[in-house]
């Protein structure tokens, strides 16, 4: 499978839920399984949902945990675990509670000490536009449009940020990359917009590179890469999105987000799409090197604050497509 959910616990035990793939008759479509993995005795285990592809939500009764709720199948969702070891993800490609397939922006939780999933906030039906509200103002009914392939950070304090992905803006329009930037707060259960457009297609706005400035933006995209450094900036790379003709790019740009100056940074790569690698020397830093444009990296950070980029789906040295 591909485009899954996944989580590290506490005790060092993985969890995944869905994405794209093969179910146990060999059928291919989105999945709903929710597994276990022990790294200790090397054995998975199937914790929830169904052995077959394109199951329905069963949302129940918002905010009411039962063993009967489980979220409908669905790819390239956002997920992320809190302080008590319960397990959270947001939107994403699927399956709502009607069995229709679109973009979702359900917010559901899992708590592996009963077993049990609750639907937390959102709709169970497929493409709802967002909810803005005011810029950096919390308020109950605030939330995101249906989406998939955002990235997703956890800071300090333990809230979780959202950015961009694909899907439905405030005006309920669909099949457009996005770049706002929201805020969802754990101790209340509120979003709040913190930042960029509540309209697809949003283009960037670069500034100078390494300084920060309150009208710096990335532009709309899906499929990027993200990360939290030790001093709680949230980091973004690349990703995918249109031209003016609405045509696929790939982005090699990087940025920093200061959530207490709630400013960004373009920090490295280039401000035009599809740019090429430039590698120089192996196990050489230089200034002049770049990632080329890409979609769809996994990345880390080290102990020492390093980030670490793998792979993708972009260009390479020579502006070939790979």
């Amino acid at each position: 499978r591909s485009d899954v959910g996944a989580w590290r616990d506490g005790s060092g035990q993985l969890w995944l839920f869905g994405g794209w793939g093969v179910d146990h008759a060999g059928s291919w479509g989105m999945l709903n399984d929710l597994w276990r993995y022990d790294p200790t005795s090397g054995n998975w285990t199937w914790m929830k949902g169904s052995t077959t592809i394109n199951a329905t939500g069963v949302y129940g009764t918002k905010g009411v945990a039962s063993a009967a709720n489980v979220p409908g199948a669905r790819e390239s969702m956002v997920s992320w675990i809190d302080a008590s070891g319960d397990l959270f993800l947001f939107g994403g490609y699927g399956y709502d509670s009607t069995g229709a397939a679109g973009y979702l922006n359900d917010l559901w939780r899992y708590d592996p000490s009963n077993g049990q999933w609750t639907w937390v906030s959102g709709p169970d039906t497929a493409n709802t536009g967002g909810v803005y509200g005011t810029l950096e103002t919390e308020a109950a009914t605030n939330l995101p449009g249906a989406r998939f392939a955002s990235v997703s950070w956890t800071d300090a304090t333990g809230n979780v940020w959202l950015f961009g992905g694909y899907g439905v803006d405030s005006g309920g329009s669909l099949l457009g990359h996005l770049n706002d930037l929201w805020r969802y707060n754990t101790s209340n259960g509120i979003w709040t917009w913190m930042g960029g457009s509540n309209t697809y297609g949003a283009i960037g706005v670069y500034g100078t590179k390494g300084t920060a400035a309150p009208g710096n933006v990335p532009g709309a995209r899906s499929l990027a890469s993200a990360w939290m450094d030790t001093a709680g900036n949230l980091w973004c790379f690349g990703g995918l999105s249109a031209d003016a003709g609405n045509n696929p790019v790939v982005l090699n740009d990087l940025w920093r987000y200061d959530p207490v100056g709630n400013a960004w940074t373009w920090m490295s790569g280039s401000s035009l799409a599809n740019a090429t690698g430039i590698y120089g020397t192996q196990g050489t830093a230089a200034a002049a090197n770049a990632p080329g444009a890409r979609a769809g990296s996994m990345v880390w950070a080290d102990t020492a604050g390093n980030l670490w980029i793998f792979g993708g789906a972009g260009l390479d040295s020579r502006s070939t497509a790979t």
